[in-house]
């Protein structure tokens, strides 16, 4: 078993793979936790920036669709992503 934070990328991996492949937009950013996105450090994921999100839960982030810029709105697809375990 990896990391806690190594499963998170790898959750996250896989939920940005699965949005580009289902969606002729691709994803634009990674929105998370604001506590999670800075306890963990990560500015971006496989180019895509980290956007804290106080409106997501721990162990939760957010893959966005660049549709946004085409004035359709916001399409969000939504992963839940292992529990981020805090070493104490």
């Amino acid at each position: 078993m990896g990391s806690p934070e190594a499963k998170n990328l790898e959750a996250i991996s896989r939920a940005i793979d699965q949005h580009n492949a289902n969606c002729p937009y691709p994803a634009s950013e990674v929105r998370m936790n604001p506590y999670e996105a800075e306890r963990l450090g990560w500015e971006e994921i496989r180019g895509l920036p980290v956007v804290p999100d106080p409106a997501l839960g721990t162990g939760r982030f957010r893959i966005v669709c660049s549709r946004e810029g085409d004035g359709t709105g916001l399409e969000e697809t939504e992963a839940i992503g292992e529990p981020i375990e805090v070493e104490r």
